[in-house]
């Protein structure tokens, strides 16, 4: 990338995890990029939306860390939130989805029927349940045990977004097929997963 004003990377986390999330990797972007990593609401310091499942509201929240001059980038759920946003906010200059594609569930991924377990886990134990996502999905890991300390080591142990809030977001990962948008997508479209 030329080091142009407009080189600008918009980090979007994932169900469960804040913008903390993204620290790992500072230092290694080269110079000239504008990275920021905003919070969804309802995670970190920021308000949660009156209503979480909606996203006409998140779209209102999120306008001006979107901007359409960036690319952005989103991590599972907030690859899929990103590529609904599609509808509702100008499009970016592209879009990344880091292990989402266009639905969350997936016959090479997570079931319909392991998502609802875990939904149901969620409701009977949230903080149990995000603790054993921490956990989870860092099984294809060369060292799980190592990534797991660093994600606690920057994450901390208690899910830094309130129950409304990861609730509604699994509700998401269940409901929200962008099949549809990503068909035609106003930007680029980008698709990077790992094997495991």
């Amino acid at each position: 990338m030329s080091e142009s004003a407009d080189n600008k990377l918009v980090l979007l986390s994932g169900w469960g995890c804040d913008a903390r999330l993204w620290q790992a990797l500072d230092g290694h972007w080269p110079s000239g990029l504008e990275v920021t990593t905003p919070e969804w609401p309802g995670y970190g310091e920021r308000d949660a939306l009156e209503d979480p499942a909606s996203l006409d509201e998140l779209a209102e929240a999120m306008a001006n860390d979107l901007p359409s001059d960036a690319v952005w980038v989103g991590w599972s759920l907030g690859g899929l939130l990103a590529g609904a946003l599609l509808d509702r906010l100008p499009a970016p200059r592209a879009l990344v989805l880091l292990g989402m594609s266009e639905r969350f569930p997936h016959p090479e991924g997570v079931s319909r029927a392991a998502l609802a377990q875990f939904r149901k886990a969620f409701r009977r134990d949230p903080a149990g349940t995000h603790a054993h996502f921490l956990r989870w999905q860092l099984g294809g890991e060369p060292s799980p045990r190592a990534a797991h300390r660093r994600l606690r080591a920057l994450l901390g142990d208690d899910a830094s977004a309130d129950t409304a809030t990861l609730a509604a977001g699994l509700a998401q990962l269940a409901e929200i097929d962008n099949a549809e948008r990503l068909a035609s997508p106003p930007c680029p479209v980008h698709r990077l997963a790992g094997e495991a």
